[in-house]
């Protein structure tokens, strides 16, 4: 038993060591990147963990937070006042019914210097619709992106707006802002003024900060809060340094002929650090988007097709419940 004692000790008095020198590590290493040398790796790592909901509070760590909030201000998306033409689209074809549900789909894998991802391209934007779960509630769970799309009988599907996910840790749920789904107005008030993207009932994705009634108005068949808008009439919006730091990320676009585009970009893993704003606008305008905005990204970014995860999630506890996704129908 002495001796099972002391073999227990020496491995617990090792373990500890380890733990204490993975963590001066880490810390000589963050402190590093922040008052290091190269400030565009120092911008890169501050913008990315302050869009994190848990991993925030490392920017803070060995910078003031005058100089993290000057930081933060030097790498955004400036978008001013948005007002989409919507006779910038011309739906000429008649898409009709196909035999196969997945004529109408196209995947293409996308791929930059720190980044890969997929991007759905969907023919029809009328098979595009906001999925929601089952009530919302902040304590109680969301459904998965793949629980979604069994309860809209989808193909496909990618995850979708704003929700309450308090230090990373939410329930999903709750979402936040607004959300319309299949025409109805679900979640959000009237009076109330929200960042909203979405279909209207003539299937045009539309960009634009507006009341709630203002939407109903304008016939808001499918939509939710995020952002920020990434493409607008055909244009780029304003990217001031990167746009942000480099981290998972999905968004939504449509072309002129409006076929919808869905993008998830993998990210914090070896193979794919992420992507910034910066990036996703130039990936919407390569791939024709008119307009095109940024969704929930991070440990929420995820893409499915034909009942399979086809992007590798990056939270360590496997796929997100969560309260909205833009489903694919069949």
């Amino acid at each position: 038993m002495k001796k099972f004692m002391m073999i227990t000790g020496k491995f617990l008095l090792w373990l500890f060591v380890t733990l204490i020198l993975l963590l001066a590590g880490f810390l000589v290493m963050i402190y590093m990147i922040s008052k290091g040398p190269s400030e565009q790796i120092r911008n890169l790592f501050v913008t990315s963990v302050r869009e994190t909901s848990a991993a925030g509070f490392l920017a803070d760590i060995f910078l003031t937070d005058q100089e993290v909030a000057n930081i933060v201000d030097t790498n955004v998306i400036e978008v001013g006042e948005i007002s989409t033409d919507t006779q910038l689209f011309d739906f000429t074809e008649d898409f009709g019914e196909t035999d196969e549900e997945s004529v109408d789909i196209e995947i293409v894998d996308v791929k930059g210097a720190l980044y890969k991802g997929k991007m759905m391209i969907v023919k029809d934007p009328s098979r595009v619709k906001v999925g929601i779960c089952d009530g919302f509630d902040k304590n109680k769970a969301g459904l998965t992106l793949l629980e979604i799309m069994d309860k809209y009988d989808a193909i496909a599907g990618i995850n979708g707006g704003r929700y309450n996910d308090e230090n990373g840790f939410g329930k999903g749920g709750q979402p936040e802002g607004i959300v319309f789904s299949e025409g109805e107005l679900v979640y959000g008030e009237p009076d109330q003024t929200y960042n909203i993207y979405g279909f209207d009932k003539n299937n045009v994705f539309i960009c634009g900060t507006m009341t709630g009634q203002k939407a109903i108005d304008m016939g808001f068949r499918d939509a939710v809060t995020f952002g920020p808008a990434l493409v607008v009439n055909g244009e780029a919006v304003t990217a001031v340094g990167t746009g942000g730091g480099l981290n998972p990320r999905t968004a939504i676009g449509q072309r002129a002929d409006g076929a919808v585009l869905l993008l998830v970009i993998e990210g914090r893993q070896t193979a794919s650090m992420g992507a910034t704003y910066l990036d996703l606008i130039e990936i919407m305008l390569d791939f024709g988007a008119v307009n095109a905005a940024n969704l929930d990204g991070g440990m929420s970014s995820s893409m499915a097709y034909e009942g399979e995860e086809i992007l590798n999630n990056c939270s360590i506890k496997g796929a997100r419940d969560m309260p909205t996704a833009f489903v694919v129908e069949r």
